[in-house]
């Protein structure tokens, strides 16, 4: 069936939303919407699907979308009209029954029509995942217990040292790739377009090469670190002195574990929490989180100038395989969302408004294609996240 086309502000016939339909509680946080829809709520679409219908048909004397109704009824049957109006019926009909049961529906449903027949009513069924029903642990105990063991930040003379030792390291592998580069340059004479001389090899340049094949720069002697070496080092003026130096290598390993370790602790309060949550997982959000996945990875594919096939051929694997892997990952963002939601909720956690709107405000400026209702959802929900999560580093 195509997607549901109905508004709610068709007219109808004296149905009972919520009397006439019934509503089954299904596994997975699913539910099954029956009942039969009055014959009158068809023929209410009779019109519009004619139109819909005949609007590309051709027949000879009649110009496109302008068949007389019972020329177009001859041509593709009653049937196909009868469906059409079926289809839009439903339309029109399914958000007022999920209104009158208050269902918080997730997705599109799965609409199975079980009797459809001239002057009859319509028999139909609707499958479709809602929001599960969540039962919340003790949160906020469980949020001050892993409050209470929390990493230090803290960047040791060693970590400086350390880093150190790893960024000469790395300059001494640099350094040795360039004189390589360098060196074999001036071994070739360029003679004309196409044709290239070796240069005479003599027992120097083999002792070179030996000495080049034994350096390793993961175990090589380090180099003296001087007030002239890291001068070297990072921007010009960067560093001045190997004090300077070591000052905001220690300022930015700092910065850098505060962030690990508040990531680390955010996803130990998270994971313990999600632990002790019951709740149904409808295969709906699973498989949302999913799809975000995939986008994330095809974005990532595409900045680094490959395509998915070419990804895919380069790690031997299929989507499937990158789907099965991800699932576990999947499920725990869809569980955590709605629990975040559900913390909010019952906290009343809102995000402050001037800056909602500041920050909608610039993802508008910078992508301006984008839908503002869109954006504005999105950037309310992260900046909810992040306020729930900072409630429960509180506790």
């Amino acid at each position: 069936m195509r997607t549901l086309r109905g508004t709610m502000s068709e007219h109808t016939h004296n149905v009972d939303w919520k009397k006439d339909f019934a509503v089954e509680t299904l596994d997975k946080s699913q539910v099954k919407i029956s009942g039969d829809l009055p014959f009158e709520e068809l023929a209410a679409h009779r019109s519009a699907a004619i139109k819909h219908l005949g609007k590309n048909l051709k027949l000879d004397g009649f110009r496109e979308g302008k068949v007389p109704e019972e020329m177009l009824v001859e041509k593709i049957g009653e049937m196909a009209i009868l469906t059409e109006m079926a289809e839009r019926a439903l339309a029109h009909a399914y958000p007022h029954i999920v209104e009158a049961h208050q269902l918080n529906v997730l997705g599109y449903p799965q609409i199975q029509i079980t009797k459809l027949a001239q002057d009859n009513p319509l028999g139909f069924s609707a499958t479709v995942a809602v929001v599960p029903e969540i039962t919340l642990p003790e949160y906020k105990s469980i949020a001050t217990e892993q409050n209470k063991d929390k990493a230090s930040a803290e960047v040791t003379d060693e970590d400086v040292e350390t880093q150190i030792e790893q960024i000469m390291r790395q300059r001494m592998a640099y350094e040795r790739l360039q004189q390589k580069a360098a060196q074999n340059a001036e071994e070739s004479v360029d003679v004309g377009d196409t044709t290239e001389l070796p240069t005479p090899e003599g027992e120097a340049k083999k002792a070179a090469e030996q000495a080049d094949e034994e350096f390793d720069p993961a175990t090589a002697p380090l180099p003296e670190l001087t007030d002239e070496y890291v001068k070297g080092l990072g921007q010009p003026g960067q560093f001045e002195t190997v004090a300077d130096f070591k000052a905001k290598l220690r300022e930015h390993l700092t910065i850098e574990k505060e962030r690990e370790v508040a990531a680390a602790h955010r996803a130990k309060v998270t994971d313990a929490i999600i632990e002790a949550t019951e709740l149904d997982l409808p295969e709906v959000l699973i498989d949302g989180e999913l799809k975000q996945m995939w986008a994330q990875m095809e974005e990532d594919i595409k900045r680094a100038n490959m395509n998915m096939d070419e990804y895919l051929s380069h790690i031997k694997k299929t989507e499937e395989d990158l789907r099965n892997e991800w699932r576990p990952a999947a499920e725990k963002r869809a569980k955590l969302q709605l629990i975040l939601n559900e913390i909010a909720q019952k906290e009343d956690i809102k995000p402050d408004q001037t800056q909602l709107e500041e920050q909608v405000k610039q993802l508008m400026e910078q992508y301006k294609e984008a839908d503002e209702m869109r954006v504005k959802v999105y950037v309310a929900s992260v900046m909810t996240n992040e306020e729930v999560m900072k409630f429960l580093e509180q506790q």
